[in-house]
């Protein structure tokens, strides 16, 4: 392969994954030192809230309380789902967008918590989003990257479904 079939490649897309997990990191950061663990401070009254939380589990703190067993389980999931994001971004010629952007959202959001999980045992979570009495649970902004990526992938296969037509 020579230099330019290489530069063509979907993989100039984890810049933007890079962009996304130093965000991350650094608001993470911020919430840390600024927040009490557990205090609401109110940013948009009646609907958003900093809140700091440690979220031992996966999505919504699913198997929060499960052990060191979930712990890791997390740790290769998101190193393999990252791992085989990445590989397919190699793949993918650099124009392919539609896949490239979600791929590259998943991929930050993965490794965003990932770092969180070896540093601390725990993923920091500090937004906290509500209308009277529902209350999405407490996020960060790996985890907004994930669900973004995730939604795009969906949306955007409608349109390939249709484009096949």
């Amino acid at each position: 392969m020579n230099t330019n079939q290489k530069s063509s490649t979907a993989l100039v897309w984890l810049i933007l994954s890079i962009v996304l997990i130093l965000l991350d990191q650094w608001t993470k950061q911020i919430a840390a030192t600024n927040l009490q663990m557990g205090q609401s401070v109110p940013f948009i009254t009646g609907f958003w809230d900093w809140t700091l939380a440690h979220n031992t589990g996966a999505a919504f703190s699913f198997l929060a309380n499960s052990g060191e067993w979930a712990h890791w389980f997390f740790v290769v999931m998101k190193i393999a789902v990252s791992l085989v994001l990445i590989v397919l971004l190699k793949k993918m010629p650099r124009h392919q967008w539609r896949d490239a952007l979600p791929y590259a959202l998943i991929v930050a959001g993965a490794l965003g918590n990932l770092i969180d999980r070896f540093r601390f045992g725990y993923v920091i979570d500090f937004i906290e989003w509500y209308y009277k009495g529902f209350s999405w649970p407490v996020f960060n902004i790996a985890d907004s990257c994930i669900v973004a990526g995730a939604v795009l992938l969906i949306l955007f296969s409608f349109r390939k479904k249709e484009e096949a037509k």
